[in-house]
């Protein structure tokens, strides 16, 4: 079967509802969008527009005759006989938006954590996020986890049928493993007020991400140490982070050289700051995947990660991984990185590796097999 006709949901991408912000879903969802043509799909992109607001908000896809939220009214007054026509061969939904439609749905569902850790979640959404990844499950026809992790947190929290889950990783784009131009790495470190040699950290700032931690291992670091080797941490604002920012902006009163950065917008930005940075710290507490390890990776930098979830399955022993809960020995082996250059190497030269295993055209081609396996079922 050429030419697959796939609809994918694309409101976790749009400009307008999202404040130019990608996150993790975002980053997978844009993949797919660029990636997907390229393996044999002919795909075009459907938005939810705002339930309240301007429907030109809508710019990346074909906006939706209506909300989700309508939709999703419709399908629960009217269960036995409403599916939403969409003119496609299958539709695939990247977040939690699912409704009923006359097409067999695939549904990426990225992690269990509200039910897992609802301390880590806002409690206005967490039951809310929660009772629509239930019938999500119950809409999709299969399910794709972005980890063997999460399949069995998937199965024991939303009632996944394991038969209907398969496996897709992310994966990183070609562009990454290219270095960027120094002119470009030296204006996007001008533009910071920063210069090379720090320690990088990417991601939301909310609590699973660990960052308290994180930064009481970096001033557990030796003066000389810190002075040379800033750290600085790149995401915008989430739940739950108003301790870590004051804390940020405690440290850097102080006078310590301490940079947060909540306005990186483009992936050029992104991977010029990967560039320059000397080792990569990922402390997450809880990750479906963790994109920001492949970045890493694929940057030629050498990685501290966590020992925990699905985080030492992306690295494949190719991070130095460490107890998240343990301040000093975070704090030790990021020094080591620094101390020991056989130690960087090794871990840079395993990284690079292990990117080369994960791309997005590996992603679109193992999500255009899941396609054809629905059809074919």
């Amino acid at each position: 079967m050429n030419g697959l006709r796939v609809g994918l949901g694309t409101t976790m991408v749009e400009p307008g509802l999202n404040a130019g912000r990608l996150d993790g879903i975002g980053v997978y969802t844009q993949a797919l969008l660029t990636h997907l043509p390229q393996a044999d799909c002919t795909v075009q992109g459907y938005s939810f527009p705002p339930l309240r607001g301007d429907a030109r908000a809508i710019t990346v896809g074909q906006a939706l005759p209506q909300s989700f939220e309508r939709a999703l009214l419709t399908d629960l007054l009217t269960p036995r006989v409403h599916r939403m026509h969409m003119p496609v061969d299958v539709f695939h939904v990247t977040d939690y938006r699912v409704v009923r439609m006359d097409c067999p749905v695939v549904a990426t569902l990225h992690d269990a954590l509200p039910i897992q850790y609802p301390e880590w979640c806002n409690p206005r959404l967490r039951r809310l996020k929660n009772w629509l990844q239930r019938q999500a499950v119950r809409h999709a026809d299969h399910v794709i986890a972005l980890s063997e992790f999460a399949i069995a947190e998937l199965v024991d929290c939303f009632g996944v049928d394991p038969h209907k889950v398969s496996v897709v990783p992310c994966g990183v784009g070609p562009e990454w493993s290219v270095a960027p131009e120094p002119a470009a790495v030296a204006a996007t470190l001008a533009r910071h007020d920063l210069r090379p040699g720090y320690f990088l950290f990417v991601g939301t700032l909310q609590p699973r991400k660990n960052l308290e931690r994180l930064l009481a291992a970096w001033r557990a670091l030796p003066p000389a140490v810190r002075a040379e080797h800033p750290l600085v941490i790149v995401g915008a604002r989430g739940w739950r982070c108003e301790s870590l920012v004051a804390q940020l902006a405690a440290a850097r009163a102080a006078g310590e050289p301490v940079h947060w950065l909540d306005q990186v917008r483009d992936s050029a930005s992104l991977r010029a700051l990967y560039a320059a940075a000397a080792a990569f710290v990922f402390p997450s507490l809880y990750e479906g995947f963790g994109i920001p390890l492949v970045e890493a990776f694929a940057s030629g930098i050498p990685v501290v990660a966590a020992r925990a979830s699905s985080v030492p399955e992306v690295c494949q022993g190719a991070a130095l991984e460490v107890d998240p809960y343990d301040v000093a020995g975070l704090a030790e082996a990021m020094h080591a990185l620094l101390r020991e250059p056989a130690l960087a190497a090794r871990c840079v030269a395993r990284g690079r590796a292990r990117a080369a295993e994960l791309s997005w055209s590996a992603t679109a081609a193992r999500t255009r097999a899941v396609y054809h396996a629905v059809l074919s079922a």
